[in-house]
């Protein structure tokens, strides 16, 4: 590896981090290592590991801590972890976020980072990321992975009409014009940014990936999941990840009990987060689904090699304000995807010819 022969300097803030198995959190640690492994000094103000329980990573410290991994310094945030994220409790969730940030990142700003590169969500740790860089004299970089007011627009969680919806837009929209740089994961929500105001020339597309090193060689192969979990000889359509309201894995268990006479085909849904117990309750009757935890990130390949086809269920009104990390690895591991999408949507083109 080519390393610079100059030590840049980069601040990273972003609520979510690894440990953290799914979402945001394995991108944002990827980014960091990469960089320190390119000869740059990097620090990572992140919160404590809850991401998808809902609920602090046990181990986790109480307070602030400081720890290094892959050469990269990490320094953890307390913040309050809703059980039951509704509106009120998520914006207490990111705000305490950026208050518990505040001074970790304002004392990281005297070693004069070159770049500030802050993470979305969460959009109210934005105005320390922009003091920060201001301080340093540093470049602000926003990296969008989830337009996250329009999408609690289309989820209803915000009103559009509402002093609330009216107020989170313009917040938005001001913070976002503040950055030298805005990045986002996908062409659609590059358009989005555009619409914001954002100039063309500030823009770049920065994908989310997939790990080559976990994807199953041998697609079809059976494996000790199906025997663990009674599925040999069966058709096996997954759904693995976060389980809340913007997925709308609710279609699915409608669509398991739809085809409850087939018993060749099993619906598995492995993952955690606020909407699961509802699941449960509503897939009571059903023989055909089996709920289980998220699996140990080292067996995910063995998970992916279960499927015969993966599920990406989705909201419709959100189709284009996100797109699914979990996406990369599905394509990769070379089934079929069964995604709900709108024709015309950005997740529609993803899937476009293999779903």
């Amino acid at each position: 590896m080519i390393k610079s022969s100059e030590t840049h300097s980069t601040l990273i803030i972003g609520l979510n981090y690894a440990p953290e198995p799914v979402g945001i959190g394995p991108y944002t640690a990827g980014i960091a290592e990469w960089l320190a492994g390119q000869g740059h000094d990097v620090r990572v103000i992140t919160a404590r590991p809850y991401y998808p329980d809902w609920r602090p990573a046990p181990g986790s410290a109480q307070l602030w801590s400081s720890e290094v991994e892959a050469d990269v310094r990490i320094i953890r945030c307390p913040h309050y972890i809703p059980a039951t994220p509704g509106t009120i409790r998520r914006l207490l969730h990111h705000a305490s976020f950026a208050l518990s940030a505040l001074v970790p990142t304002l004392w990281s700003a005297r070693r004069h980072p070159r770049l500030v590169l802050a993470i979305t969500p969460s959009l109210l740790s934005l105005p320390i990321a922009w003091i920060a860089a201001r301080l340093s004299g540093a470049k602000l970089w926003v990296h969008v992975q989830d337009l996250e007011v329009e999408a609690a627009l289309a989820l209803g969680l915000l009103r559009e009409n509402g002093l609330a919806g009216r107020l989170a837009l313009a917040f938005e929209r001001r913070i976002l014009a503040t950055a030298d740089r805005v990045s986002t994961i996908s062409p659609q929500m590059i358009a989005r940014l555009r619409a914001k105001g954002i100039a063309a020339e500030r823009l770049a597309e920065l994908r989310n990936w997939a790990d080559a090193a976990i994807i199953p060689q041998e697609p079809g192969t059976a494996n000790a999941y199906r025997r663990e979990w009674g599925l040999d000889g069966k058709i096996v359509a997954l759904y693995s990840g976060n389980i809340a309201n913007k997925q709308g894995l609710e279609t699915v268990i409608e669509a398991a009990r739809l085809i409850a006479h087939r018993s060749d085909i099993a619906v598995v849904i492995c993952g955690q987060g606020p909407r699961r117990a509802a699941l449960q309750d509503m897939a009571q009757s059903l023989s055909n689904v089996q709920f289980h935890d998220l699996q140990p990130r080292e067996k995910l390949g063995d998970l992916l090699a279960l499927a015969d086809m993966h599920l990406l269920p989705q909201r419709a009104g959100v189709a284009d304000l996100v797109l699914p990390s979990k996406l990369g690895n599905m394509l990769a591991s070379g089934r079929p995807v069964i995604a709900m999408a709108e024709a015309g949507t950005g997740l529609a083109a993803e899937v476009e010819g293999c779903g």
